[in-house]
């Protein structure tokens, strides 16, 4: 499909939060998928990768996840000093202000009119994490992690009983959690963790995919990319949502 893009300036509890549309140029209604960075926000890599999704006939929405803590537009480098940045903001924002911004970008898009009401949400990296908050929305009918940060640790600022895996038997959609092996931000002990704890909550469903990859191996810039399993990446999540979205 062609697609097109535009910006949407959401009003959130803590501000606005700037996000980047993309969607099939055509007429018609389409399912929703909202889509989390890394820490970085919406790069180049985070672009196409959204774009790619849109272009299978879905309106990909990429929030800036650290809005209340940059100006509009922030997008921050593949380099020490962006990666420094991206996690004392990852740091520095209460857990509780995502569930604030997925209200947002679901009373949002729910009133559009290219949308079906259907949504997903998918992300990278500290993205796989927020993909996984956003499943916690009782609207979310699925979800694709990608190398999910911070799952297995107390990192991100939260209150007891606030943490994201804490909250896992709220979680009424499908989840696709994908990693990779060689990945030293999620140890294969901590994968395991987060395996058994899923395993062990009553009626969730998902799927568990272990890669011989390194973390970011989605992102099309760097040494870590790997094109066989992102396109293997994008093949299961488009799988995915074209079972629970459509």
């Amino acid at each position: 499909m062609i697609i097109q893009s535009h910006i949407a300036d959401l009003p959130t509890p803590t501000g606005t939060m700037r996000t980047y549309v993309h969607r099939p140029a055509g007429e018609g209604r389409f399912p929703a998928i909202l889509f989390y960075s890394e820490i970085f926000q919406q790069t180049g890599p985070i672009e196409r990768a959204a774009r790619i999704m849109a272009g299978h006939g879905y309106v990909v929405l990429v929030p800036e996840v650290f809005h209340e803590l940059n100006p509009i537009g922030t997008v921050l480098g593949y380099d020490d000093a962006g990666r420094d940045k991206g996690n004392a903001d990852k740091s520095a924002k209460p857990v509780e202000s995502y569930d604030s911004d997925n209200r947002a970008l679901i009373e949002w898009v729910r009133q559009q009119p290219w949308s079906t009401g259907d949504v997903g949400a998918m992300g990278f990296c500290i993205g796989g994490h927020l993909a996984f908050r956003a499943a916690l929305q009782p609207e979310i009918k699925a979800t694709a992690c990608f190398y999910a940060t911070d799952l297995h640790t107390n990192t991100i600022p939260n209150k007891p009983g606030q943490h994201s895996m804490e909250r896992r038997n709220e979680i009424k959609g499908e989840l696709l959690m994908i990693w990779g092996k060689q990945d030293p931000h999620i140890p294969g002990e901590k994968r395991a963790e987060v395996y058994a704890a899923l395993n062990a909550t009553p009626g969730l469903v998902f799927t568990w995919h272990e890669f011989n990859g390194q973390h970011a191996f989605m992102r099309d810039e760097g040494e870590r990319y790997d094109p066989q399993l992102a396109m293997t990446g994008y093949q299961l999540a488009l799988a995915l949502f074209g079972r629970t979205l459509r």
